[in-house]
């Protein structure tokens, strides 16, 4: 059995890179405040935080 070393693997940084270059369509306001909702009442700090955030870039109007 012959092993190479070190494996590679694609790194954080190389993941999002690819995932900037391909355009995803952002959910409309009302999906976005529905999932907000429920995170906060589940007590989901982190999913509350990141539904905000995508609140203000869909109000911003776009993907920057």
């Amino acid at each position: 059995m012959s092993s190479r070393w070190p494996v590679r693997r694609p790194t954080e940084h190389a993941a999002l890179r690819a995932a900037e270059q391909s355009a995803r369509p952002l959910p409309p306001i009302p999906a976005i405040i529905a999932d907000l909702i429920t995170a906060n009442r589940l007590g989901d700090r982190h999913g509350v935080n990141l539904c905000a955030h995508l609140v203000a870039r869909v109000a911003q109007g776009g993907q920057s």
